[in-house]
C-alpha cells in the first residue's frame, strides 16, 4: 500500500534467493492492483525455516525504514513468528497474518495473538473446511476465500456466513476475496448479494473498521 492508500501488485517471488532489501521493499513505478501479500506462504514465507533469524530482522528493519508503505506479512510458521517476535520491530506499517485453511490449523491463531503487531490478520483462503467456534479475540482482521485453479475443492457458503458473523459480532474487519473455481474469478466475488471489503484502518482507538462493501 502506497501513501495515497493504492495497494501495488509488487510481489516476492522467493525470500531465500532475495535481498532483504528488495523482500522488504520494491521501488518500481507500478500500476496499482487491488490486495498482493508482498510476502506470503511457502518458499516466499518470511519465517521459512531455512532463513537466518539476521535475514528475518534485516527484512523487517527496511520495513519499518520505510513507512510510506503498508506491509501484509503473511505466514504458515506461526510458531517461529511467535518465537521471534520481541525479537523484530513492529511499526504500524508491518501487518502480520497467518494462513488458516480449515479447523486443524485454528492453533496458528493463539500464536498470532502473542505478536505485538499493529494489524493482525488471518487469511481463511483458500477455505478447506468450516471454522466452527473460531476465536477472533485479537485480531483485526480476517481474509476468506475459496480455491482456485484446475483442482479448486469448493467452498461452501456455510462456511463464510459463519466467519462473517463471527467477524460482525467481534468486531473484526471481514473481506471475501472470492468464491474460487477453475480461475479465481469463476465464481465471482459476491456473498449474499453484496461484496465485502472490510478493511482495518488506524484511529483513535487503533484500529476501526471501513467497510467497502456494496
Amino acid at each position: 500500500m502506497n501513501e495515497r492508500g493504492q495497494y501495488l501488485p509488487y510481489k516476492i517471488k522467493s525470500v531465500t534467493d532475495t535481498p532483504p532489501e528488495s523482500v522488504a521493499h520494491s521501488l518500481q513505478t507500478i500500476p496499482v492492483r487491488q490486495c498482493p501479500t508482498p510476502l506470503g506462504p511457502g518458499r516466499n514465507d518470511p519465517f521459512f525455516g531455512a532463513l537466518t533469524v539476521d535475514f528475518v530482522q534485516r527484512a523487517f528493519g527496511v520495513m519499518a525504514a520505510t513507512p510510506r508503505h503498508t506491509y501484509q506479512v503473511l505466514t504458515k510458521r506461526a510458531t517461529r513468528l511467535e518465537r521471534l517476535a520481541s525479537r523484530l520491530p513492529w511499526p504500524e506499517n508491518v501487518w502480520i497474518g497467518v494462513s488458516v485453511e480449515n479447523a486443524a490449523q485454528l492453533a496458528r491463531i493463539a500464536a498470532l495473538r502473542n505478536v505485538p503487531a499493529a494489524v493482525r490478520f488471518v487469511s481463511a483462503e483458500p477455505l478447506l473446511g468450516p471454522l466452527a467456534g473460531v476465536d477472533l479475540s485479537g485480531l483485526d482482521w480476517l481474509i476468506a476465500g475459496g480455491e482456485s485453479g484446475p483442482h479448486a475443492r469448493p467452498v461452501q457458503a456455510e462456511w463464510l456466513r459463519d466467519l462473517r458473523d463471527a467477524c460482525r459480532n467481534a468486531g473484526v474487519a471481514f473481506f471475501f476475496k472470492q468464491w474460487g473455481g477453475r480461475t479465481p474469478k469463476t465464481g465471482g466475488r459476491t456473498l449474499d448479494g453484496r461484496t465485502w471489503d472490510q478493511m482495518p484502518r488506524f484511529g483513535a482507538d487503533r484500529v476501526t473498521l471501513v467497510s467497502a462493501g456494496r
